[in-house]
């Protein structure tokens, strides 16, 4: 038998991660991060367990990675969705709804998220995050910005500020009131984005479980340019 190719090697690495990183955001948005080990994640992934720990230095790098693929790339659809448009209050707008929806969609996954940046290892730069760094600041720039390095930082600390207190835990803030005083800052109208459903999103787990997946694909045709 004839040895894979690099290609296929390539091809067969990026579908493991993919993989994990999917089992990540499940199993810590089912059960929570402390009660999600690394040999969950593994066996969720039907991956070996060593695996792991070749992609990743630990647990806290592995779900934080996850978790900004989910915003990196739900925020991704909302700015490309249709109709598309390159008005820049309309593009600011889909951003706030895009990472106030997570909060409502995910609050178990994203509660978890923002406490693991406040633990000592802090905040773990890597490339899911710095995509979704670029995003935001392409937004902030659309938005009519003229210092975007000093304005992407603060609207990275609005959306983060807003995410924690809708998620509070005995005293969350209503989402819409928190969509009002971000678009209040930002000059937009409240038609703009995805104004919320006063009677809320429901759905079911089969529903949740496809949502997800399509954020971590291992089919190469279903991955987003």
């Amino acid at each position: 038998m004839s040895p894979r190719s690099a290609l296929v090697n390539e091809e067969l690495r990026r579908r493991s991660k993919e993989r994990l990183l999917h089992a990540a955001v499940e199993l810590v948005d089912e059960r929570g991060y402390e009660a999600t080990t690394l040999g969950d994640i593994a066996d969720r992934a039907g991956s070996a367990r060593g695996l792991v720990s070749y992609y990743f230095p630990g647990k806290r790098q592995l779900v934080q990675s996850a978790v900004h693929r989910l915003m990196h790339r739900t925020l991704e659809e909302a700015l490309e969705r249709e109709p598309r448009t390159d008005d820049g209050g309309e593009r600011m707008a889909r951003a706030i709804d895009a990472i106030l929806g997570l909060a409502r969609d995910r609050p178990v996954l994203m509660r978890q998220h923002m406490a693991g940046l406040l633990q000592a290892e802090g905040f773990l730069p890597c490339p899911e995050q710095r995509r979704l760094a670029e995003l935001l600041s392409d937004t902030v720039a659309r938005h009519g910005s003229q210092d975007v390095e000093s304005d992407y930082p603060m609207l990275r600390a609005l959306l983060m500020g807003a995410v924690y207190a809708a998620l509070m835990p005995g005293a969350p803030m209503p989402l819409p009131v928190l969509r009002a005083e971000l678009f209040k800052r930002y000059r937009l109208d409240w038609e703009m984005g995805v104004p919320p459903d006063p009677e809320g999103t429901g759905g079911t787990e089969e529903k949740d479980r496809a949502d997800l997946a399509r954020f971590f694909a291992t089919d190469p045709g279903t991955q987003s340019k």
